[in-house]
C-alpha cells in the first residue's frame, strides 16, 4: 500500500487537476474522484504508485496525455485510469479489445513510395521495446541502468552484415563524438520537461547510449524514453528497404533480449501512446500544393489514419513546406497493417499533389 506521504501528495495533485480549468489532458478527463479513490493507495510489486503514473501530467498541465507507466504491472493495476485513456488515444481500441499478435507480414509488399525522388526526402520506421524483468525509467536503479546498457551493447555488438556498427555510451562521451552525433541528428538530449517530471531522467547519463551501423541507416537508442528505440532510416522514399532492415534487426535483437509483452496491450512502453505495435513509420515529404490547402492535406491524411506534423516532429511548424507524416494507429492492428496504412496514404498524397499541378 502507498504510504501516507505519497497519498498526501496525490490528494494535493488531484486538487490541482480539478482546479485547472484550462487543462485538456486525458488524465484530467479520466481521473474522476471515484477512479482516484479506487487507485490512490495501490502499489505495484516494484513499488510504483499512482503518483508515479500521474506526476508528469500534474506538473505539466499542458500535457498531451498526462500519464506514464512506471513499470509493466502499472498497466494492469491502474487499468481504471489507463484503459479509458488508451481507448481515447488509440481511437477504436476498446477496453474489451485485444491487440493482435506480432505480425510483420510479407516484407516484400512494401515499395519505394516515390521512385522519381521528387517528394520524399527521407523515410524512417521505428519501434519501442522494453526489456523483460526491468521496470520503466522512474523505478530503475543506477545499477539496473548499467546492467541493461551492458546487455544491450553486447547484444548489438554481435550484429552482422548491414546492421554491424558501433555503440557509443553517453557516459564519458567526448565532445567531438557528441557533436558528430548531434550533427547527424542521432543524439537524444536530456531535458524534456515531461520526462523529467515523470522521473525518467535520473542518474543521467548512466546507462544511456546510442548505436548506429556503419552506413548510418540503422540506429538503437538505449534508455532514452524507452529501454530500446530501434530505428531504420535512409534518404529517399524506399519504404520497403527501410522496413526490411527494421524487421531483421528486431528479430535479431529479440533472439538475445526478451521483451515485455502484455496479452491485451501488445508490446509495453513507458508512454501509453506507443503501446501495441509501437511502430511509427514516417516520411519527411514536400507537398507544396497540398501544403497551400492544409484542410485538404488533413482530410486525405485522416482517411488513412495518418498524422501530419511539422518538420521537426510534434508541436513544430513545417519548414520550407516539409512535413513529417506518419501512421497514427499503433494498437488493434498488426505491424504490417500499420506500415501499410502509411504506405497507401503517402502514395495517395503524392498522387493528389501531382494532379494539382
Amino acid at each position: 500500500m502507498a504510504d501516507a506521504a505519497t497519498i498526501a501528495k496525490l490528494e494535493e495533485g488531484f486538487k490541482k487537476l480539478e482546479a485547472a480549468t484550462d487543462c485538456k489532458s486525458p488524465l484530467k478527463k479520466y481521473l474522476t474522484k471515484s477512479v482516484f479513490d479506487q487507485l490512490k493507495d495501490k502499489k505495484t510489486d516494484l513499488g510504483a504508485t499512482l503518483l508515479d503514473v500521474i506526476q508528469s501530467g500534474v506538473e505539466n498541465l499542458d500535457s498531451g496525455v498526462g500519464v506514464y507507466a512506471p513499470d509493466a504491472q502499472a498497466y494492469t493495476l491502474f487499468a481504471p485510469l489507463f484503459d479509458p485513456i488508451i481507448e481515447d488515444y488509440h481511437k477504436g481500441f476498446k477496453q474489451t479489445d485485444k491487440h493482435p499478435n506480432k505480425d510483420f507480414g510479407d516484407v516484400n509488399q512494401f515499395v519505394n513510395v516515390d521512385p522519381d525522388g521528387k517528394f520524399v526526402i527521407s523515410t524512417r520506421v521505428r519501434c519501442g521495446r522494453s526489456m523483460e524483468g526491468y521496470p520503466f525509467n522512474p523505478c530503475l536503479t543506477e545499477a539496473q541502468y548499467k546492467e541493461m546498457e551492458s546487455k544491450v551493447s553486447s547484444t548489438l555488438s554481435s550484429l552482422e552484415g548491414e546492421l554491424k556498427g558501433t555503440y557509443f555510451p553517453l557516459t564519458g562521451m567526448t565532445k567531438e563524438v557528441q557533436q558528430k552525433l548531434i550533427d547527424d541528428h542521432f543524439l537524444f538530449k536530456e531535458g524534456d520537461r515531461f520526462l523529467q517530471a515523470a522521473n525518467a531522467c535520473r542518474y543521467w547519463p548512466t546507462g544511456r547510449g546510442i548505436y548506429h551501423n556503419d552506413n548510418k541507416t540503422f540506429l538503437v537508442w538505449c534508455n532514452e524514453e524507452d529501454h530500446l528505440r530501434i530505428i531504420s532510416m535512409q534518404m529517399g522514399g524506399d519504404l520497403g528497404q527501410v522496413y526490411r532492415r527494421l524487421v531483421s534487426a528486431v528479430n535479431e535483437i529479440e533472439k538475445r533480449v526478451p521483451f515485455s509483452h502484455h496479452d491485451r496491450l501488445g508490446f509495453l512502453t513507458f508512454c501509453p501512446t506507443n503501446l501495441g505495435t509501437t511502430v511509427r513509420a514516417s516520411v519527411h515529404i514536400k507537398l507544396p500544393k497540398l501544403a497551400a490547402n492544409r484542410e485538404k492535406l488533413e482530410e486525405v491524411a485522416g482517411k488513412y489514419s495518418l498524422q501530419v506534423r511539422g518538420t521537426r516532429g510534434e508541436h513544430t511548424e513545417a519548414e520550407g513546406g516539409v512535413y513529417d507524416i506518419s501512421n497514427k494507429r499503433r494498437m488493434g492492428l498488426t505491424e504490417y497493417q500499420a506500415v501499410k496504412e502509411m504506405q497507401d496514404g503517402i502514395i495517395e498524397l503524392i498522387k493528389i499533389e501531382k494532379e494539382m499541378q
